[in-house]
């Protein structure tokens, strides 16, 4: 009999390591985030997150709905048509992330004042 450990983030094999990942990388977080406001075909969501690359953009993609986070939607359409949304779970992460997003926006000036104050003393 096989035991099942319970899912932990701090175990080097855990796969929640590899979810968090994909939820709290650069990209994964822009992309959570901005699929909250609406669903968006992928040439918007590449415009609307300043910077990220087509490629890293869909690697974001298909990661995030391999996960289940994310809807891709191709319609039947000439020229094709994909739209992406949020899943249910999806939904329930990007609200953490975006959470997490704002607290940083938020705290900018603060981490700016204690990287200044780190640099002047190295």
């Amino acid at each position: 009999m096989t035991e099942t450990l319970a899912p932990d983030v701090n175990r080097v094999n855990c796969p929640s390591r590899q979810i968090l990942e994909h939820v709290t990388s650069r990209w994964g977080v822009l992309v959570l985030a901005a699929l909250l406001d609406r669903s968006f075909r992928f040439s918007e969501l590449r415009r609307h997150v300043g910077g990220v690359s087509e490629k890293m953009l869909a690697q974001t993609l298909q990661a995030l709905e391999r996960d289940g986070f994310v809807h891709r939607e191709a319609q039947p359409v000439i020229p094709p048509r994909v739209d992406y949304s949020l899943t249910p779970l999806g939904h329930d992460v990007a609200a953490q992330v975006q959470a997490l997003a704002h607290w940083v926006e938020s705290k900018v000036p603060e981490v700016q004042e204690a990287n200044t104050s780190y640099d002047a003393r190295s």
